[in-house]
């Protein structure tokens, strides 16, 4: 385990979002975009950002996280925060987090490259072709 006053700043990102995340020792407190993480909605992407906290037990109750998020959908903000969760959990804990961490989802700490395809020129979509009429 590291130092206790050593404070860890990492990122997530997922799709357009992108998490910003400073750790540092404290009692527990969650705060994304200065709102708690207990009054967070909706209630689904609430418990998908809890799982790394849940995972790694009670080194989630000696840490203070502050989270700033930007960019995205709701859904694509949840995995950015949760994977920028992951990492700085990961490298306050130890090997011993990373590795449940990574038994349970790989993308806790691996970011997806995954994105919207751009649209082509003088088409409405990304793969949809104008039609062609010969009549």
């Amino acid at each position: 385990m590291l130092t206790k006053s050593k404070i860890i700043n990492t990122s997530g990102t997922r799709k357009r979002s992108v998490a910003r995340l400073t750790l540092k020792p404290g009692k527990g407190l969650v705060r994304i975009n200065g709102k708690m993480l207990d009054v967070y909605e909706p209630e689904m992407a609430k418990l998908k950002m809890m799982e790394p906290l849940i995972l790694v037990g009670d080194i989630a109750s000696k840490v203070h996280i502050e989270v700033k998020v930007s960019g995205g959908g709701i859904i694509s903000q949840v995995d950015a925060v949760r994977q920028a969760m992951g990492k700085a959990l990961s490298e306050f804990g130890g090997e011993n987090v990373r590795k449940t961490l990574l038994s349970y989802d790989r993308s806790l700490l691996v970011a997806d490259t995954r994105y919207k395809e751009t649209c082509k020129p003088n088409d409405s979509k990304a793969r949809a072709k104008r039609q062609k009429s010969y009549r």
